[in-house]
């Protein structure tokens, strides 16, 4: 993982490379671990605990992971007591995207144009930028100002609960309260920001690993479509280093030279304190 650029002891800017040099996280890292098991590889973008609001930056060259800025200033999500930061590890699924074209016919509401979003729900906290193996359990989805956008609930499957969750229903189960606490944390993480709450299709119920997967499987058919050049990128680099019948595709020596303009790290800016709590009253 090549690191560069760091604002107030924070990274915020993540190349991510294998074993050949640079790579896309977004693009040629696989959708599948073991596509027979149906298990999935996972990019971490924000380990849990934490407030910092990183995400693969999808109109940079080779996606790199980078801290959300807003009208200048470095985003972070609001601590909603009792919840503080992220309440698991969060990613991004690789080799998917919501199309913003399409009209999901569960949701009745158009993608968001992002990879779709997997919550890790495992003991361990990750590290920005880890690749997980995770098992898919189940699907919430999210309304977000008229958008779709899907949070996979997944465990990774190195963790001890890993073989006793197998689906949806193991969830509460095994870690009462967690579903509760999901569905309210998303709901009110953006009141701070002086947002409404967010909405929920299917009345907030989580659905199935059977329905998670099949929503899997189509947004990796638009991402399909999307590094084949037979989509509207709508703004999204696609240059990649691994997909051989992608338009897109760039060599690896380029991959590297892009890596090497990258910006190099300036002095630190300060911060507004993140770890203030906002009282939000749920409805």
């Amino acid at each position: 993982m090549h690191t560069v650029l760091t604002l107030d002891l924070l990274v915020v800017h993540f190349i991510s490379e294998d074993e050949n040099g640079p790579i896309s996280p977004l693009h040629d890292i696989p959708l599948f671990a073991d596509e027979g098991q149906k298990t999935f590889n996972m990019v971490v973008e924000i380990p849990r605990w934490t407030n910092a609001k990183m995400e693969i930056n999808l109109k940079e060259v080779l996606n790199p992971i980078k801290q959300d800025i807003k009208k200048g200033k470095l985003r972070f999500v609001a601590n909603c007591f009792p919840h503080h930061g992220y309440i698991w590890n969060y990613g991004a699924i690789p080799q998917t995207w919501e199309n913003p074209e399409i009209l999901d016919e569960s949701t009745g509401c158009k993608g968001d144009n992002d990879p779709i979003d997997v919550m890790e729900i495992g003991y361990r906290v990750a590290k920005r930028g880890e690749v997980l193996q995770v098992k898919v359990l189940g699907a919430i989805a999210l309304i977000d100002e008229g958008e779709t956008d899907w949070k996979i609930i997944a465990i990774d499957v190195k963790d001890p609960l890993a073989e006793q969750l197998k689906d949806i229903s193991d969830v509460e189960k095994h870690l009462p309260g967690l579903l509760k606490a999901t569905l309210e944390w998303l709901k009110i993480y953006k009141i701070p920001e002086g947002k409404p709450e967010n909405q929920f299709a299917f009345n907030g119920e989580a659905k199935n690993r059977e329905f998670a997967l099949h929503i899997i499987e189509e947004v990796h058919k638009y991402w399909k479509l999307l590094i084949k050049k037979e989509a509207e990128a709508g703004g999204i680099s696609c240059a990649n280093v691994s997909n051989v019948d992608s338009p897109f595709k760039i060599e690896q020596k380029e991959a590297e030279e892009i890596v090497n303009k990258s910006p190099q790290p300036g002095p630190a800016q300060s911060v507004e304190p993140v770890g203030m709590y906002h009282p939000v009253q749920v409805v």
